[in-house]
Formats: structure tokens, sequence, C-alpha cells
């Protein structure tokens, strides 16, 4: 390309062209950028005031990769999912009517007449594309299940080793087996959700957070009720983008709350650090459920998750509360487990669960692909762990008369106590 000069399609500067991205083949012809900025402002439409949604044909200010629809060889743009959605339905040769009665389940009520006039007039209603047939999609979705644990889960602790990916992926799973949707993000870089579920990552949480690409176009079904959105290490990346971010701990519950309707829970496996990941995971929870090894410095790390949870309260301004504490790889044989499990016990009460027992079969299952509850039913750990995904479900009530009253024993020892565990003292 050397030699070539050319005019700047944004700018009108004179330049020579040097670089791939400085030439780009239209329908109309081909287009030059003198500059990367030149570059991004013809992406964004912003030289001429926005981009045209190719759906709707409303202007819209490109601000998301996911705005971006590549079909073929053309650039296409979508100001909404709904319009992304349509585009790309399109593209596999479904007509505009076929989509708009597809996509609703009140189909007979919505005339293609009405879509054609919507289209052709995307001013008579504010907002994106075809408002009315999405929506009614949405509104009609399944009502949320009501449970007793938080809709929105955190599986979170300092420290490492604790089970916490064991615990999520268990949890989901024994959930969804009992007609829970249940929706896993893992939120951390090292990506064992996916791992565990032997799934191939095409599009991760990064994408989600840094690129704006929907649910949708991240989760994976990996069981009947149960979608994961996986991730893996391009996730360390994201820590630069959200810390220039003005509402950094935030991010995440953006990305989300559109979608909450389509699951009774959404759970997030933490990584074992406070990260800006972590922030958001727990500006987004409800209730965290802290898995605690049953051993003396997991004990201390419950000190730091108790502090971690005051400075969410006090300095982000999010209410959040531990949901519950659950004691993992416990022997009932070694003294320590029993020491560790009698601590937990007197300060948390009822709120520390019953342990999960420790056996091989939990570290086999995910060599497999498969759950505890598809690798070892009958073991103790999926025993355990069903008990666990009972509470969540029922509270007290999914419990045994006998593990009911030995809780509220248990929380009465712990109102009596108080504040006087020296593990927990600050």
């Amino acid at each position: 390309m050397s030699g070539m000069t050319e005019a700047c399609t944004v700018c009108g500067k004179q330049f020579e062209v040097q670089f791939r991205y400085q030439m780009e083949e239209h329908e109309q012809g081909f287009a030059f950028y003198c500059s990367h900025p030149c570059y991004q402002a013809a992406l964004s439409g912003k030289h001429q005031g926005g981009v045209h949604c190719d759906a709707c044909r409303k202007q819209f200010a490109l601000d998301l990769v996911s705005q971006v629809v590549k079909i073929g060889n053309e650039r296409r743009y979508a100001c909404s999912p709904s319009c992304r959605e349509q585009l790309l339905e399109e593209e596999k040769g479904t007509k505009l009517g076929e989509f708009v009665l597809s996509s609703s389940p009140s189909s007979s009520s919505v005339s293609a007449v009405e879509v054609e006039s919507k289209r052709e007039n995307p001013d008579r209603e504010q907002g994106s594309c075809l408002s009315d047939p999405i929506q009614t999609k949405t509104e009609e979705r399944i009502s949320k299940r009501k449970l007793y644990g938080p809709s929105r889960l955190a599986i979170f602790n300092h420290k490492g080793g604790t089970g916490k990916t064991t615990t999520s992926v268990s949890i989901a799973a024994g959930l969804a087996l009992s007609g829970v949707r249940v929706l896993l993000v893992d939120t951390d870089s090292q990506g064992n959700v996916g791992v565990s579920f032997q799934v191939k990552v095409e599009r991760s949480l990064y994408h989600l957070l840094i690129m704006g690409v929907v649910v949708q176009d991240t989760r994976v079904q990996v069981r009947p009720n149960l979608d994961i959105v996986p991730s893996d290490e391009s996730l360390a990346a994201a820590e630069l983008y959200l810390a220039g971010r003005k509402n950094r701990d935030r991010i995440l519950r953006e990305r989300l709350a559109p979608f909450e309707q389509d699951y009774d829970i959404i759970i997030l496996d933490c990584s074992p650090s406070l990260s800006l990941l972590n922030q958001n995971a727990l500006v987004f929870a409800e209730g965290i459920l802290v898995p605690v090894a049953c051993d003396f410095l997991s004990l201390v790390g419950v000190r730091q998750v108790i502090r971690t949870l005051k400075n969410v309260n006090s300095l982000l301004r999010h209410p959040i509360k531990i949901f519950g504490v659950l004691p993992t790889f416990y022997d009932a044989r070694a003294r320590i487990c029993r020491d560790a499990m009698d601590t937990l016990k007197q300060h948390f009460g009822a709120r520390c669960l019953p342990p999960i027992r420790a056996t091989i079969k939990v570290k086999e299952a995910p060599s497999q692909g498969r759950t505890i509850f598809e690798h070892a039913p009958d073991s103790h750990a999926a025993e355990d762990y069903r008990r666990t995904v009972s509470f969540i479900m029922e509270g007290p009530a999914g419990f045994s008369p006998c593990e009911r009253e030995k809780r509220e024993e248990d929380g009465q020892a712990s109102l009596r106590l108080g504040s006087k565990n020296p593990w927990l003292t600050e």
C-alpha cells in the first residue's frame, strides 16, 4: 500500500495509507481513515451524529461491542438486545413476521401490519424496535420461585482451598435437580466452574463485563434448569477496565439485573481475594454463603470475611449479610474438625449449616465432568449437599425434626455467648 494517498473519510485529511485498518470496503466503495481515532469515530458513527439501527432505523450512539453485528462481510448495527436478536434471526433466513410470532407467546395478538408499522415509524414509541412483542415475552416468563435463601447468592471466602467452587457447582446442580432455575456465574479467572462441567469457553464473563455481550450470548446450558457463565484467564484483564470506570463496583449488577427474572437464583462463585470483581459480586449479591474448611487458618479467614462485609455495607452502601457458614472437609475422627465445628456453632448458631464430610468422590467428580449427584449419588458428600440445598430452598423446615431442635439450641447458645469468641475479636 506504500505510496497510496487518500482523503480521510472522517476528517478529510490527506494521508498515506500504510495499515490495513486505514482502508475498509463497503457496498458503496472504500472508506479511508488517517488515524485510529478516526477509525473509531467511523465505527461509532459519532462524526455523523451516531449510527442507525439496521432493525428499527433508530439513530443511536455506538457504545458497546455487542451493538455491532457482523453478517457476512457487512457490519450492521443494533440499538438493543432485541434488535440484535432480530438481525441474527433474519440472517438465518427467518422473516420478520415469523421472528415476532416465534418470539412472543401471545403471537395471535400481534399482526404483521403492526410490526411493519413500528419498523417504519421508530419514533412512534421511544425505545428499541418491536418493544411490545419482545416485552410481552419478558412479561409472560415463568414467575420466580420463592426460596428461603437469597435469590442472589455469593459463595465467598478470602481463604483458598475451602471448597468454594465445589460448593458452588454442587449447590447449583442440586437446586437444578429440584426444579429451580439456576444461573451459576464464575467470577474467578481460574475458570474452574467451566472445567468442572468440561465446557469449552467461547464467550465468558469477560465478554459480558467488558464488551457488553448479553447474558443469552455468554451462558451455556450444562444441565436442565442450570446455565453457567464461564470464565477464563482473560477475566484478569477486566480488573484494568473496571478500575477506570466511575461505577466500577456495580458493573456486574448492571449487566445481570435485566436477566434476573429468567432465573430463580443466581449463584456467584468468587475467587479467594478482595478484587474489584469480588466487590462487584458482593454488591450484586443479597447474601453470602461462606465455605469454611475445618481447620484453624480457615476460621481466621472467616474473621476477614466479616470485616469485608462491614466495609461493603458502610463504604459501598450495599446491605449484605452472611446467609450461612458451611463447614467443609469435615472428618469426625479429627479433633481439630470437631473443635472448628464447635467454634462455628458458638458464634453463628443456626447460620452454621451441617458440615460437608470429606470424601475422595468430591475430588473425582470434576475430572469426569460430572456433579457429585451424578458421580456418587449415595456418597456422604452428596447427602450433605442435598441437605444444604434443602436449607436454601426451605430453611430449617428442610431439616429433620432432630436437626431443627439441635439448630435451635445452637442458636440460643450463640445469643448467650454474644461476641465473646476470641478468634472473632477484631
